[in-house]
């Protein structure tokens, strides 16, 4: 079995993308999740080429490098906790969620995080966060009180400061804006 790490993999499509390429090529998975694939059997080198131009095509990249791919673990994290809404998760610290689940120490991870995207940690949650206010404010199917607790804001003003200091709007001012609004989550 053979463990491959996937960039820019961000949603359901983005699997679901994966899964048909691999079909396509006739490469045997046992698992497929956020920026990863478990294959079932090794692929040779030729596999492994063909697969890494499929991905390209589609805007993905297969990862070969360690510290790469541990940065692609903490987006996906980030990602899943904030597009599934995991209230649990989001009454621990991010810290605390990240050293649980990649068995590393924070403070390891927030230097190379920074090094590799030149942002922190916390700025990259928190712009993923106010992607999904955005998302939510667009919808239109929920209050803005109803957003911060389900994204785990300590309160709305906390939630409007945060967008605006994101976006220059505030969460009214942006619903009524009528130009494109948001952005792809790997391009965030």
């Amino acid at each position: 079995m053979m463990q491959l790490y996937i960039k820019n993999m961000v949603c359901d499509r983005c699997i679901a993308s994966v899964r048909q390429q691999l079909d396509n090529l006739g490469l045997k998975y046992k698992n497929i999740q956020l920026g990863e694939v478990e294959l079932a059997t090794d692929p040779n080198p030729k596999q492994i080429n063909d697969l890494k131009e499929s991905l390209l095509k589609t805007g993905f990249e297969l990862l070969d490098d360690k510290k790469a791919t541990l940065v692609e673990k903490i987006k996906n994290i980030i990602i899943s906790m904030i597009q599934g809404y995991s209230e649990d998760e989001f009454n621990k610290k991010l810290s605390v969620v990240l050293e649980e689940k990649l068995k590393k120490d924070y403070h390891y991870l927030t230097t190379l995080f920074s090094s590799i995207e030149s942002i922190t940690i916390e700025k990259y949650a928190i712009l993923q966060r106010i992607e999904k206010v955005k998302e939510l404010l667009i919808y239109d199917e929920m209050s803005l009180s109803d957003i911060a607790d389900k994204l785990g804001y300590s309160s709305v003003q906390h939630l409007s400061q945060q967008f605006k200091n994101v976006t220059g709007f505030t969460p009214t001012q942006f619903k009524q804006l009528k130009e494109n609004k948001r952005k792809p989550l790997d391009k965030v």
